[in-house]
């Protein structure tokens, strides 16, 4: 995933008896009857010492950092596999297998022949690849150009729902659109994340009749996220799982051409433009961004090179206890795949991927032990489900929510990318999505359990709630959380939200995400605890989950 933190002090955060008791008692409560065996020593049994060996073999370096499309990732699969094996889970795929086979594609930009030109009264700018832009290859097409004049989209959203259109007063037909990264901070956190999708902007601009795609980031995205940070993931290439047809999922064929602008090439753009770049990146903090057409074209040459590969998700089942709710499946997701190998830190050449998201990973195989070896198994069946592809855009959790396996529907999901508490000691959570559906109640009392507050998104700028695989979930219709810190420590010395912030500018997506960072097993022991009490009171509970009234994912997406 995306958001974490590094070193600090190791205190201890365990639950007191009185929190154990009470977290039982919540859970009897909440099933209407004694509930399961887990309901009552789901809290002492989670081993931190295990969550620790767990991370400690995935990310290791042999593994070389898990893409996707590499033997290490192969080599981390057969692990996991082999742990749902060994605690009796049900292998839930085709053919009696715990590895759902993902068909998939990798393009890569052939830097050389490709170019980004500008065409200003008739003369020609070409723009420096990568000094100044970086062109996305195209997962469908091996060559591609487009050429047209240039709209300034503003964020590139429609979105009446919210009283907001960046195309009402422009017409896109057959031009290429150019936006800012994110949308309107007005908007609700998980709202504002969807609609920074880059995904949903190229399908925006396509549905208004464009035929290319410019994202822009400003100083403020650069601060973030640094262009040097940034190149070497882009130059790794894209990835999209295939349909039966070939065809790469979310392709968006109308678009002939994608291309990423920094804030060099960004100005050189939008010279001319009606208003200055400053005032233009000024309005966008604002949130009102102008509107407008460019007085200049662009074509976009795209050479891309193709790979087929098969990835996998490992799904293993843990049958419901009910018969009348065991065809109801509430899964438990974490991705294993991180980004390979990259640019060397020390040495350093591999992105081990240790808390993003080795630690998620150990936390659901702790959940599925507990699960499993303490019968009754709860009334719903739980599916453990480890994907593949997240980092290139969610892409094993998509294929899963559209490709379900084992029998019944799936209600819910409970998404871990990062095993909460793992850095500092948690006095506060963030659960992503819980305001939207009934699992707000189950959240609500396994937090009260634990000992945990739940805030608000403290950086709703990061889209953090598109970035992880519960999205996919939520995209099918599916009630779903995603469980991260909330910034705040119990430990009155830490400043978790400046921690996480220092984690995301020095160690996401580098090889300092190892190992070698000060974990905290005994923290990240009790937000497993925290995860499995929400897990159990879910797949216990008498009625499904279900979306509000009136909710605008539910509207959209529900089922």
């Amino acid at each position: 995933m995306n958001l974490r933190r590094p070193r600090r002090p190791r205190p201890v955060a365990v639950a007191t008896l009185a929190g154990l008791a009470l977290a039982g008692t919540l859970a009897a409560r909440s099933t209407g009857s004694a509930g399961s065996a887990a309901t009552a020593s789901v809290l002492p049994a989670i081993r931190p010492e295990a969550i620790r060996a767990h991370m400690r073999f995935l990310s290791a370096g042999q593994l070389e950092g898990r893409a996707p499309d590499s033997r290490g990732y192969a080599l981390a699969a057969a692990y996991v596999a082999a742990q749902l094996e060994a605690l009796g889970l049900k292998p839930a795929a085709a053919g009696g297998s715990y590895l759902q086979k993902v068909p998939m594609r990798k393009a890569t930009l052939d830097e050389e022949r490709s170019s980004f030109v500008l065409i200003r009264d008739g003369k020609e700018e070409r723009l420096d690849l990568p000094g100044e832009c970086f062109l996305l290859p195209d997962r469908a097409r091996t060559e591609t150009t487009v050429e047209g004049p240039v709209v300034f989209a503003g964020f590139g959203i429609t979105a009446p729902e919210l009283q907001h259109d960046d195309y009402a007063g422009i017409d896109a037909k057959g031009k290429i659109v150019a936006t800012v990264w994110g949308a309107p901070s007005r908007f609700e956190a998980t709202e504002r994340a969807h609609f920074s999708s880059n995904q949903l902007k190229q399908e925006n601009a396509a549905a208004h009749g464009a035929i290319g795609y410019i994202a822009l980031m400003t100083p403020d995205d650069l601060k973030r996220y640094r262009w040097d940070w940034l190149l070497p993931q882009a130059r790794a290439g894209t990835m999209g799982w295939l349909d039966d047809s070939g065809t790469p999922n979310d392709s968006v064929p109308a678009i002939r051409g994608i291309g990423r602008l920094n804030d060099a090439g960004g100005k050189r753009l939008l010279q001319g433009a009606p208003k200055a770049a400053e005032t233009i990146f000024a309005a966008v903090r604002d949130g009102k961004p102008p509107v407008f057409d460019l007085p200049v074209k662009a074509r976009l040459t795209t050479f891309s090179k193709h790979t087929g590969f098969d990835s996998s998700n490992i799904v293993g089942l843990l049958p419901g206890s009910d018969a009348r709710l065991r065809d109801e499946q509430v899964v438990v997701s974490a991705h294993l795949d991180h980004l390979g190998l990259c640019p060397p830190r020390e040495g350093d050449n591999v992105c081990h991927g240790a808390y993003d998201n080795a630690s998620g990973v150990a936390v659901l195989l702790e959940l599925a032990r507990v699960f499993a070896s303490q019968p009754p198994a709860p009334r719903r069946s739980l599916l453990f489900a480890v994907v593949t592809g997240e980092e290139k855009g969610l892409l094993g959790s998509d294929y899963l929510s559209r490709h379900p396996v084992g029998p019944g529907t799936v209600v819910a999901d409970v998404n871990i990318d990062g095993a909460p508490g793992i850095l500092y000691p948690l006095a506060d959570v963030v659960a992503l999505g819980i305001e939207h559906s009934s699992l707000k109640q189950p959240v609500e009392e396994a937090a009260r359990a634990v000992g945990y507050a739940l805030s608000p998104d403290p950086m709703p700028e990061e889209s953090i709630f598109v970035r992880s695989d519960q999205y996919s979930f939520v995209r099918q219709g599916v009630p779903s959380v995603f469980l991260v810190d909330g910034g705040k420590s119990s430990a009155p010395d830490i400043d978790g939200l400046a921690l996480t912030r220092t984690w995301m500018t020095t160690l996401y997506h580098t090889p300092g995400d190892s190992m070698a960072q000060k974990f905290d097993f005994d923290s990240a022991a009790q937000g497993a605890r925290f995860c499995a009490l929400i897990t159990e009171k879910v797949a216990q509970a008498a009625a499904r989950p279900t979306w509000n009234r009136g909710d605008f994912f539910g509207v959209k997406y529900g089922r």
